[in-house]
């Protein structure tokens, strides 16, 4: 599923020594890499910056409106509500890396060619902006222990994600009146987690859905009114749980609990220099580099009430 961070505008470069065309063709095979890992980013509200503009972004969270219980008087609508927004900031920042490359690189080696390093620093580049999203929905307040422990020192393996927990968040998110995503609401897991919740015998995979239109990247399946999708990135506590034990994060999403933020027109993007281009920096021709890049990106947890962290241990 696409988002507003893989289109295919490529009118952005700064590279140096490729033809108008050989720029374009780099930048699609980017974001063609790039699109597959973006898992954490596409439940997010998106909110653009107009270019020029400076770097602070102030988005809306929402305040729900109470019920009201009481009639109308005839010819009377009576006062009315405002409807009330609170606004949070949030800072864009640059991000980006690159590989430096030889001229012998590319003599010795024939499968070292341009495509190839864009294709890995996409892979690295994507997973890099799949993570800085992941690190803020960690951040939510709304946690749940797997097997009845009340912190994440107390979690071991045998702790495993179960039907408890996962009930537990869609009963929270259902208190808090956070809506759902075409009536589910989303969990974004770990391939560990996944694992494990496969051995649940109400566990429908996704080759098993009656609508196989609208498929969330990375989805594998849904239980018990959420459907799961898939990430590499999804956040692992190394050592700890008890006895230095690995603990999984589950984040269980309604909508709107996040916000994206990006520079209008500002989209991932390949830079290359050719060797030579350098100048006096690179004096025999022997220095080139490949790099990716995204201009002003930022995410933001705006309902951290719409948002439910389960920890839990896993199957190693």
């Amino acid at each position: 599923m696409a988002n507003a961070y893989t289109n295919t505008n490529t009118n952005m470069t700064t590279s140096t020594g490729l033809t108008p065309g050989m720029q374009t063709y780099y930048n699609r095979e980017l974001l063609r890499t790039f699109e597959p890992h973006l898992v954490h980013l596409q439940f997010g509200e998106n909110y653009r910056m107009p270019m020029n503009s400076g770097i602070t972004m102030n988005m809306r969270k929402m305040i729900p409106v109470a019920a009201k219980t009481t009639a109308l008087e005839e010819g009377n609508p009576g006062d009315g509500k405002m409807l009330a927004e609170v606004a949070v900031t949030t800072t864009i920042k640059q991000f980006g890396d690159h590989a430096v490359c030889t001229d012998w690189l590319d003599m010795v080696h024939l499968d070292e060619n341009i495509t190839r390093r864009v294709q890995r620093l996409a892979d690295a580049g994507a997973r890099s902006v799949d993570a800085l999203v992941r690190e803020e929905l960690a951040t939510c307040t709304n946690v749940i222990y797997a097997g009845g422990k009340t912190a994440r020192a107390q979690l071991t393996a045998a702790d495993k994600l179960t039907s408890l927990e996962l009930r537990k968040a869609v009963r929270t998110l259902k208190k808090n009146l956070a809506e759902k995503f075409n009536g589910y609401y989303v969990a974004i897991v770990g391939p560990d987690t996944v694992y494990d919740l496969q051995e649940d015998d109400a566990w429908v995979k996704v080759s098993e859905y009656q609508d196989k239109e609208n498929i969330y990247t990375g989805e594998v399946g849904r239980l018990f009114g959420i459907r799961f999708v898939e990430s590499t990135e999804a956040k692992i506590f190394e050592g700890a749980g008890a006895s230095g034990a690995d603990v999984a994060s589950v984040i269980v999403l309604g909508r709107y609990a996040y916000g994206l933020t990006s520079l209008k027109g500002a989209k991932p993007r390949v830079i290359v220099k050719t060797a030579g281009s350098a100048g006096t920096a690179d004096p025999l021709d022997q220095i080139s580099t490949v790099g990716w890049k995204l201009d002003g990106f930022a995410a933001k947890l705006l309902q951290p009430e719409f948002a439910v962290r389960i920890e839990c241990g896993f199957t190693a």
